[in-house]
């Protein structure tokens, strides 16, 4: 009986700390003194790797202006800490926290050994550090993540993570799943689910699980009440509540593709009106992060119709954005890319008209006749790769003939450069039949656009990490004070001894008196006590400095019982 009534008392002062700790958390935000203040909601809309070269290709395919070209419009820097080329993670970390950091790096401060010249770092190295998404739902707004590619990709990931290497899909989604987001659309199934398990869609396919910690997080998200769907008739139908929809197991089809090998899947367009009915139920507002991931792999395969394609639906999504901006006056809409790819331009050293002779159709009618991407093109080709079956394919679907010679030339610039056959194709018929050339397969390092709806856009160019900051002004969130609630060192947050258990290094779990942490999670239990909590953010692990961190309020807790 006394044991019950401790243990009751505990309960009540646990309850009654967490409570006074929100309230103290919810003082420390305040709105800036900025323009970017007083807004419910803001959506952060990423192109990412392009610039203004693809919006002005984009404008002439569609033959009229633009969502973007109506905006008010700006310029981004974006080296990251260690390059002036940046990665995409490095990239959306910078606006998602307002840090710069490494390549490859989600969500947390840089490494000090390969510092670009006279850059001096805002994170403490490996140190995880909040995101506007994280900081919109410590004040009690919803939060919502959409994107083309798996969800576990670069950027969508920035918003929701803190992980060393953008490579660890398993681990990120852990990130994800814990981090409650609202509403979750995308691809990457596979990774919820455990490694010799599948998943039936409704639409017949089976997915294959990649995960090998043991772990189902697709049935951690029903148990946390959240539907699960995979297609977009019954996304269509959701109208309200928690939700994840993955639509592929891994990347979702480029968008001009989906006709041929997912009719299953929604638009960009269908899944950011979604998630913005869905997510302004909220009183409280909203903060959305809408992704068109898949501009960048065109630019990275040089394949002018797929970037122009895809650019046009990311546009579409803008507005849709657009419009719901116009229906309720208190939204901010971001659009900007990360950094551009591929350095799509118009016109090039073997465009056979001279440069200013160049006419509309010159630019316009290779791409209209392009029915699919190149690499729907090479998936319809099969595993024939012959001189005679690139010709007849090309001609099928790309409405362009080609000679020997020429297919002879993809196969040889495939073989001389590995880049694969569709990126081959991609570049040698560009440089041959069209008015768009390209200077790499890689990124680019030049300034990018920015487009602001709802505002004015800042005067003159601003630095990634600005983007960040606009964001969180914009719906009076802190994200230093995020950070600094969210994310403590446990080693100076705990007044007592704790070990971090790493009998299973996939699973390592911290262990102080009778509370255990498990990393990647935000839950709480106690030895010998059928209980277990949720706390206000995750618990992170940072393997390169040996460094856990946790928030206050669960340092606040293990203190309580040590």
């Amino acid at each position: 009986m006394l044991l019950r009534f401790k243990r009751s008392i505990v309960v009540s002062l646990v309850v009654l700390g967490l409570s006074l700790l929100m309230v103290q958390s919810a003082w420390s935000y305040g709105h800036g003194d900025t323009k970017y203040s007083g807004f419910k909601n803001v959506i952060i809309m990423i192109p990412d790797g392009c610039d203004e070269t693809v919006q002005t290709v984009a404008r002439w395919y569609k033959g009229e202006d633009l969502q973007v070209d109506k905006m008010d419009g700006g310029g981004v820097k974006v080296h990251m800490a260690n390059s002036v080329i940046p990665g995409s993670a490095a990239a959306a970390t910078a606006f998602a926290t307002g840090h710069k950091t490494t390549v490859r790096f989600l969500g947390v401060g840089p490494r000090t050994t390969d510092l670009l010249t006279g850059f001096t770092p805002t994170a403490e190295p490996y140190a995880p550090v909040a995101s506007v998404i994280e900081a919109a739902k410590a004040a009690g707004k919803s939060t919502g993540i959409v994107s083309t590619s798996r969800v576990t990709h670069a950027t969508p990931a920035a918003f929701a993570c803190h992980i060393q290497d953008r490579g660890m899909d398993n681990e990120i989604m852990e990130h994800m799943v814990y981090n409650n987001i609202n509403v979750v659309f995308g691809g990457g199934a596979r990774h919820l689910i455990p490694s010799g398990n599948t998943y039936t869609t409704t639409f017949g396919a089976e997915w294959g699980g990649k995960r090998t910690d043991g772990e189902d997080l697709m049935q951690v998200l029903l148990d946390r009440g959240y539907r699960f769907v995979d297609n977009k008739d019954d996304m269509a139908e959701l109208t309200s509540g928690n939700v994840w929809g993955l639509f592929d197991d891994s990347h979702m089809q480029p968008d001009m593709d989906r006709q041929h090998f997912a009719t299953h899947e929604p638009s960009l367009a269908e899944m950011t009106s979604k998630a913005i009915e869905l997510l302004a139920q909220n009183d409280n507002g909203f903060c959305l992060m809408v992704e068109g991931s898949q501009v960048d792999w065109a630019g990275h395969a040089n394949d002018p119709v797929y970037m122009t394609r895809d650019f046009i639906a990311f546009d579409d999504a803008v507005k849709a954005a657009c419009d719901f901006a116009d229906q309720n006056p208190g939204t901010l809409v971001l659009a900007y890319p990360d950094h551009n790819t591929g350095g799509m331009k118009i016109g090039h050293y073997y465009t056979a008209m001279g440069y200013t002779e160049t006419t509309i159709e010159d630019l316009v009618d290779p791409l209209k006749g392009m029915t699919i991407t190149a690499g729907g093109l090479t998936r319809m080709m099969g595993s024939d790769t012959s001189v005679a079956n690139i010709i007849a394919t090309i001609s099928l679907y790309w409405n362009i003939v080609i000679d020997e010679t020429e297919a002879q030339e993809i196969l040889d610039y495939d073989e001389e450069t590995g880049a694969g056959l569709s990126y081959s194709i991609s570049h040698v018929i560009s440089k041959n039949h069209t008015a768009i050339g390209w200077t790499t397969h890689g990124h680019n390092g030049e300034t990018v656009p920015l487009w602001v709806y709802g505002a004015d856009a800042p005067a003159g160019i601003i630095d990634n990490t600005e983007l960040a900051l606009m964001a969180a002004d914009a719906i009076g969130v802190d994200l230093a004070a995020t950070t600094s609630d969210l994310y403590v060192d446990a080693a100076t947050a705990i007044t007592g001894t704790f070990q971090l258990d790493k009998t299973d290094p996939e699973n390592p779990v911290l262990k102080a008196g009778v509370s255990e942490i498990p990393m990647s999670k935000d839950t709480m239990k106690f030895t010998g006590w059928d209980w277990e909590i949720e706390l206000p953010g995750l618990a992170v692990y940072a393997p390169e400095t040996d460094t856990v961190y946790i928030s206050e309020k669960a340092a606040w807790i293990i203190n309580l019982f040590n």
